[in-house]
């Protein structure tokens, strides 16, 4: 996690804050210790980025403001709440983990992966239903959960799908 921190700190500053960024942005990150979401909107920007980019297994648990934080889809995949305060606000929510109808579970690596599938799937159905829009490109259900050597070919699932719904996307932000 040192070297995603530093490479945040090059690109950002070490000492950037959430105030200087020209849009609003707010992390989520989940506190392990109380079992609770925790949002970031305001503050030094780099440790809750951090923070919210620890995957739980992968990295270990950033130490931030007294907590023991990792990455918010932990507990909430979608979060879309600080979205629904703003009036008029239309809600465009991106899941990139649908739910794949054909697992097949037969080894305990599988049985993992589709238990964590299946917990992400269940985090975000209040989410899905909250967006004006959704955007979860069918195709990426046959991915494995950790399928990072493939980025490049679910980068570009993502971007066609969000190609072929471009009239929808016109439609919320106009």
């Amino acid at each position: 996690m040192a070297a995603i921190g530093t490479l945040f700190e090059q690109h950002l500053g070490a000492n950037a804050t959430f105030e200087q960024l020209r849009l609003p942005v707010t992390l989520l990150a989940t506190d392990l210790v109380e079992g609770t979401s925790v949002w970031f909107a305001t503050g030094p920007l780099v440790p809750p980025l951090m923070a919210s980019s620890a995957v739980p297994i992968l990295y270990r648990p950033v130490e931030y403001q007294g907590r023991q934080l990792v990455d918010g889809g932990l507990l909430n995949n979608l979060p879309v709440e600080p979205l629904l305060t703003r009036p008029g606000l239309r809600v465009v929510g991106v899941h990139c983990n649908p739910p794949n109808r054909a697992a097949q579970v037969t080894s305990l690596q599988s049985l993992i992966e589709r238990t964590l599938n299946l917990a992400i799937g269940g985090n975000t159905v209040l989410s899905k239903q909250q967006c004006h829009l959704l955007l979860e490109p069918p195709e990426l259900a046959q991915f494995r959960a950790l399928s990072y050597r493939r980025a490049p070919e679910l980068f570009d699932i993502g971007y066609h799908y969000t190609l072929s719904r471009a009239r929808d996307l016109e439609q919320q932000l106009s």
